[in-house]
């Protein structure tokens, strides 16, 4: 094990250096958006970099638009900014808590809290609001669903392998353990993977953002030239593909602007609303059940006591 993980930490500083390298020099990938594949490909090692090469890595300059229009690739996008923030929120909490010797209960509330915390006020209203209209308030409000829903897919998926695996063996609680931030990266991959369904459904139906190019949308809406607001005047560009790729998650700024804004304007009724919010609700309730199953929420990092694993077997 010691082995695997020495050698998947390896794979992931490569991993992570390319992402970056090619974000930097290559894929006109909107900034906010740059930020969370690295963050991202830091937490999920190889699969974040495969992930990155099939849906966002520019194949030819001018091709960005076309290459990330399709629904599926939106979705990754979208994903991948809700994991930047929400995994690195519950992986700081994670490392404090274990410091500071609280049960895992009280661990996993703190970190739901950080997570849904630093994924709304920082990388959703922060980071878009200028996307969102330029006002901070505003843009809280308009992510606070799609950010909670992502939220509580990620956490249904992220809870029960943290819990289960570090109750399961106390050494995968130490924080200077490879054990443990294997952990992490395996819990961010899960609860990713999970996050995937509900982010297709937001995308769809405008609720989210996915994937944009800043040469079109701004370096996460800073302002931009006329001439390149619609994406004009770029070599290679297939504007229809460009339409189609940005109307998955986006609308054109009001004319006369030369801010390009995100439109969450959305035609999801109330009613479906809440029912996607029961669902998310139920599928984190049951990630918490299996945590509890088969884990041990009371349990703390320097507890000496039976694991409840080995005492169900």
């Amino acid at each position: 094990m010691q082995t695997f993980l020495v050698i998947w930490f390896i794979l992931t500083a490569v991993s992570v250096a390319y992402v970056a390298y090619d974000l930097m020099v290559r894929t006109p990938e909107m900034k906010v958006m740059k930020w969370g594949w690295v963050v991202v490909t830091l937490y999920t090692g190889i699969f974040g970099l495969i992930t990155y090469i099939l849906s966002c890595r520019e194949p030819s300059p001018g091709t960005h638009e076309k290459f990330v229009a399709p629904l599926w690739k939106q979705t990754v996008g979208s994903t991948i900014h809700c994991m930047a923030g929400d995994a690195t929120g519950v992986i700081v909490v994670a490392f404090i808590t274990a410091l500071l010797n609280l049960p895992m209960g009280i661990d996993s509330i703190l970190e739901y809290i950080a997570g849904f915390a630093f994924g709304l006020f920082i990388f959703q209203s922060l980071f878009m609001k200028d996307m969102l209209g330029g006002s901070y308030a505003e843009a809280v409000r308009k992510t606070w669903y799609p950010e909670w829903m992502s939220m509580n897919f990620v956490m249904a998926g992220m809870i029960p392998v943290m819990i289960i695996l570090m109750t399961g063996d106390m050494r995968n609680m130490e924080v200077k353990s490879l054990r443990f931030w294997g952990i992490m990266s395996l819990a961010s991959l899960v609860g990713g993977v999970l996050a995937i369904p509900v982010n297709w459904w937001m995308v769809k139906n405008k609720l989210k953002h996915g994937m944009g190019t800043e040469r079109v949308l701004g370096k996460g809406g800073a302002k931009e030239n006329n001439e390149n607001k619609m994406g004009m005047d770029m070599p290679g560009m297939d504007m229809k593909a460009t339409d189609k790729g940005v109307n998955h998650s986006m609308h054109a700024a009001k004319t006369g602007d030369n801010m390009k804004r995100m439109d969450m304007n959305s035609y999801v009724s109330l009613k479906t609303k809440i029912t996607v919010a029961i669902i998310s609700i139920i599928v984190l309730a049951i990630g918490i059940s299996a945590a509890g199953y088969w884990g041990d929420f009371s349990m703390k990092p320097q507890d000496n006591r039976p694991m409840k694993m080995n005492k169900k077997m």
